[in-house]
């Protein structure tokens, strides 16, 4: 934590939880805003279903390379500089994708999005463990994922109205104006976070270096697994909407945003819980409620889609339940994270962000389209992602029982002791 946090943020806790919520939004408000207007583009461009699936993937891929960057960056120049130079090259690029006249021009403008994008998630986590101790740490976490549940509910109605009124292009200039309104923003009120002491030298080999520290610390792969892949387990359903909601369950266009709301109420129930419960509990008592929530309702959805034809009365409701879980656990376990290594959390929170954007995008590129035909290989699926997490979480408590062991008052780590 920085000793100088108090004097660098004079105004309330939540205001700096809303900015950097609406920094961390840009990412998924990328994706989601343009998934209305899949079918129409297509049309557009004269690209074929996979070729659009491609404009996913090459963002989500460009995202989790540039993601090993990032907190590299913000560890050793500072986290306002990579913030700003993210959001600048993600306006342009959004620019680009407005201008693209071929589905190759607009894939490569994606990726070019993805590359921008990851600064504002991965920077973001770094500056609230900068500014705040440990309980305080996960209560404005949790402020953060409520507000940043609000993108998924947001973006596809916001999409869906500019492809009806004013066709796809309109998205991308609304993405620029979004960027630039947002680099505006962080430009005035945004304070440098990371303290001159803590500065890492940007060195190939001391990169090098904290790289294999963190692939070499068995607990680090493990949390990032059990905080990376569960989301996946949600985030299908984000990726097959169009083919969930509209072929599967016969709900019109003006309908889905019915999916949303209950997932974004889900996961922003979730990250209030979490707040409350900071300080009150073990982290690991928490973290195996979010899995029981998780387990319990991801088989139980897996059972009612192979007894019965998904109906949308009671098929979005596993979703939203999911989204519960997930947000109960995921603030508690990405500070976990964080303080595992306290010198290198912007590269910690980079790497963290690599392992689930990398599983975000083979789920876009990979498993969606195999799946996304049936409802039951999608409940399937959701269910063996966060099992993969679950089988993390179990191993790395079994390993290392004293992780997350007792709960955090300020001026404590999160489960670990850090020296300094």
């Amino acid at each position: 934590m920085n000793p100088d946090a108090h004097h660098l943020w004079t105004a309330p806790r939540w205001a700096l939880a809303l900015l950097l919520a609406v920094l961390g939004m840009l990412g998924p408000f990328a994706v989601d805003t343009y998934i209305p207007a899949f079918s129409g583009m297509a049309r557009s461009l004269g690209a074929t279903p996979v070729e659009m699936q491609q404009t996913l993937s090459a963002y989500l891929f460009g995202f989790a390379f540039m993601n090993l960057f990032h907190g590299a960056l913000s560890d050793s120049f500072g986290r306002r500089p990579v913030v700003l130079w993210g959001i600048a090259v993600f306006t342009l690029a959004s620019a680009g994708c407005a201008l693209s006249q071929t589905v190759g021009q607009l894939v490569f403008f994606r990726a070019l999005q993805g590359l921008a994008t990851g600064a504002g998630i991965v920077v973001s986590r770094a500056v609230i463990r900068d500014m705040f101790p440990p309980a305080e740490a996960q209560k404005v976490m949790s402020q953060v994922t409520i507000y940043f549940g609000v993108a998924p509910a947001v973006a596809p109605i916001i999409g869906g109205w500019l492809f009806v009124h004013a066709g796809w292009h309109a998205i991308f200039w609304f993405l620029t104006a979004v960027g630039a309104v947002l680099w505006i923003a962080n430009q005035r009120l945004l304070p440098e976070t990371l303290h001159a002491d803590d500065r890492q030298p940007f060195e190939l080999a001391s990169l090098m270096q904290g790289y294999r520290t963190l692939v070499a610390d068995p607990r680090f792969v493990l949390l990032a697994l059990a905080s990376g892949i569960p989301f996946n387990g949600m985030f299908l359903y984000v990726l097959s909407a169009p083919e969930f909601l509209g072929t599967h369950l016969q709900l019109a266009p003006t309908q889905f945003f019915w999916f949303f709301v209950l997932s974004i109420a889900g996961i922003m129930g979730g990250a209030w819980a979490s707040g409350r419960l900071a300080g009150r509990i073990a982290p690991k008592r928490q973290i195996r409620w979010g899995f029981a929530v998780m387990l319990a309702v991801s088989v139980l959805n897996v059972a009612a889609n192979l007894l019965w034809v998904a109906r949308a009365e009671w098929a979005l409701i596993p979703i939203a339940v999911f989204g519960f879980g997930w947000s109960l656990t995921v603030p508690v376990v990405t500070l976990l994270v964080l303080d595992l290594h306290p010198t290198r959390r912007g590269l910690a929170s980079s790497l963290q962000a690599v392992v689930g954007s990398t599983a975000n995008g083979i789920v876009a590129g990979a498993i969606a389209p195999l799946v996304m035909h049936s409802t039951r290989a999608l409940a399937t699926a959701s269910l063996l992602m966060m099992s993969v997490g679950l089988v993390a979480w179990l191993y790395l408590r079994s390993r290392w029982p004293e992780i997350g062991q007792r709960p955090v008052h300020p001026a404590e780590t999160v489960g670990f002791p850090v020296k300094g």
